[in-house]
């Protein structure tokens, strides 16, 4: 039997979709040839400790209303927090004011209807956390605690914190789509200094999930938040060389992003990616598998539909190290004379598939190089695909770890670096939307002393 709590929410949807009806039909009134709305309501809570004394405590609580209309190919857009019924018609008439006056774009319009979601999937997404003040500060102070008796050598804390987040989202349009769905999202991290000698250094661990209950101890937290501190201190830096680099499963995720970056249908119709024309061609090597998974039940970037209600899809986007898909709404594949690829908004729990070694396996594969379990800086360019960031981590030889390193640049073309992916471990990060273990590179340049 459904929850008080449950039924509330239910009522609460099926507001906001009367709303978003109702805005949709004050669209029409007022000449639009289509339109799309979008609602949302957010509430949440924030606890943070610090060297055993609450810092900050935090109710957070927001809505947004956005309303796209379009008359032919002219579209207008308006946005408000307001979303009583008077303030949800005057941001309509405001978009439409707007498109009066756009430019006409062949491209521009709702997405073509055979492509909407008409079966929507329950994913397990809403798992509301009602944890009190209370309850959240001796569980933020149990995580900071942890740390602080890790080691003698942990003398700081930047604090640590607990994140509730509860979200309902409802989205509709005039080709009839209409549908709204809760979700949830809680986090614990814990942040500390440690010191020895003249070697100071910080380094922090979070954990986040759907539901509480999947979130890492408060304790665990806090006992790797400190180790991870501790054995970055008496950091060296390098002088220049050539050698092979392990990206740690919790930084390999940002290799991912410039690729999606790459084959995201905005840059793609600008020209402006190193992988411009790259569909059909291999672009990392053969055992190299990456998909989305965003039917996947509980996890971070699940979704059942994209951000115009494309029904969204598992999909292959390298098979074979062949790019098989570019990323696209509606708008870029129309651009591009492809169709969406239900990715307005970004993608849903893109994987790169592991291989059978997990970190230690792939330092004993790698023998000789540098771990990277910290970047730094955005020295990225798409365009031609040079890759140039800060960094910090370990100097490995024969396969073991022998020193914290700091100070130092990682630098290559990302094109190359795809290409020269050598294996993925075991060790998959899974608190967020991309999914990855870490990354073994064959050969990159590392610039220090």
């Amino acid at each position: 039997m459904p929850s008080k709590a449950e039924n509330q929410s239910d009522a609460e949807i099926s507001r906001l979709k009367q709303s978003v009806a109702d805005a949709l039909v004050e669209a029409a009134r007022m000449g639009a040839s289509g339109a799309e709305v979008g609602l949302s309501m957010d509430h949440g809570l924030s606890v943070t400790v610090r060297l055993g004394e609450i810092e900050t405590v935090e109710h957070h609580r927001s809505q947004g209303l956005g309303v796209t209309v379009y008359f032919g190919q002219r579209k207008g857009s308006a946005s408000s927090t307001d979303i009583r019924p008077a303030a949800i018609q005057e941001t309509v008439a405001a978009a439409c004011r707007i498109a009066q006056y756009a430019a006409e774009d062949p491209y521009a319009g709702l997405p073509d209807e055979e492509y909407l979601a008409r079966q929507v999937l329950d994913l397990d997404l809403f798992h509301p956390w009602n944890i009190d003040v209370e309850d959240a500060k001796r569980m933020a102070l149990e995580c900071e605690s942890a740390a602080l008796d890790y080691d003698p050598a942990v003398t700081n804390s930047e604090g640590a914190s607990v994140d509730t987040h509860q979200g309902l989202r409802v989205l509709g349009n005039s080709l009839g789509f209409l549908h709204g769905f809760r979700s949830s999202r809680h986090s614990l991290s814990c942040s500390v200094i440690g010191e020895r000698g003249d070697s100071m250094q910080r380094d922090d661990w979070w954990t986040a999930a759907r539901s509480a209950c999947d979130l890492e101890s408060a304790a665990a937290v806090g006992r790797q938040a400190a180790a991870r501190t501790i054995r970055r201190l008496n950091a060296r830096s390098l002088e220049t060389r050539h050698c092979p680099v392990i990206y740690a499963a919790d930084v390999a995720s940002g290799l991912l992003g410039h690729f999606i970056g790459a084959i995201r249908g905005g840059n793609l119709y600008r020209k402006s990616s190193f992988l411009l024309d790259c569909l059909g061609k291999s672009i990392f090597p053969a055992h190299i598998h990456i998909h989305e998974q965003p039917h996947l039940p509980r996890a971070l970037g699940s979704t059942p539909y994209d951000g115009e209600g494309v029904a969204t899809r598992t999909r292959d986007l390298v098979q074979n190290g062949i790019l098989q898909s570019y990323v696209l709404n509606s708008y870029s594949g129309r651009k591009l004379g492809l169709p969406t690829t239900g990715n307005a908004g970004g993608v849903h729990n893109l994987t790169l598939d592991a291989g059978n070694l997990d970190l230690g396996g792939l330092l004993r594969k790698m023998d000789r190089g540098l771990l990277v379990t910290e970047l730094m800086g955005q020295g990225i360019n798409m365009v031609t695909g040079d890759y140039s960031r800060g960094a910090a981590g370990f100097w490995v030889e024969n396969g073991q770890i022998q020193y914290p390193v700091e100070e130092i640049t990682v630098a290559g073309n990302l094109k190359q670096m795809f290409l020269d992916i050598q294996a993925v471990g075991n060790d998959v990060d899974l608190r967020g939307n991309t999914r990855t273990g870490s990354i073994l590179i064959g050969e990159m340049t590392l610039a220090g002393n």
